[in-house]
């Protein structure tokens, strides 16, 4: 995944004329959140951040599902180590929460947490998978039969 939603491939971005196209990515060893919203091809909302690196994107206009993370009304809670001072979170408020929301908000789900009663049910979305190959490379078969020396 790219860190900056607004570098998405181009060709990702043209295929999306007409409709409206959500780029949702988060990793939690880095604490890292990128959403990305394009319009009929047109970048309308890009955020990128984590609490190592800041704010490393952060193009349009805030969505309303971002409003009480900016206000102040999600603040990060830190949980020190027993005996230890907690150190104050490097972002004003946790990036995963905030990806949570952007989920909800732009596709009708979530992944981690209770879901709501309106959420959608992601188990019961079929997902169908493509294989691309070369057409002029070797018969997948083949190969593995001459590797297996047959």
């Amino acid at each position: 995944m790219v860190d900056l939603p607004s570098q998405l491939p181009d060709e990702l971005v043209v295929a999306s004329a007409g409709r409206c196209m959500v780029l949702h990515a988060m990793h939690s060893v880095v604490d890292w959140l990128a959403f990305g919203v394009w319009e009929d091809g047109r970048l309308i909302r890009s955020l990128s951040l984590s609490p190592g690196s800041g704010i490393v994107e952060n193009i349009g206009e805030p969505l309303p599902f971002e409003a009480p993370y900016w206000a102040g009304e999600r603040r990060a809670e830190v949980i020190p180590w027993p005996d230890e001072d907690p150190e104050p979170y490097a972002l004003p408020f946790h990036p995963l929460e905030m990806g949570e929301d952007a989920l909800r908000a732009l596709c009708g789900f979530i992944v981690e947490g209770r879901p709501d009663p309106g959420d959608v049910d992601a188990d019961a979305i079929g997902l169908h998978g493509f294989l691309v190959r070369d057409p002029e490379a070797p018969d997948p078969a083949a190969k593995e039969a001459a590797l297996r020396g047959r």
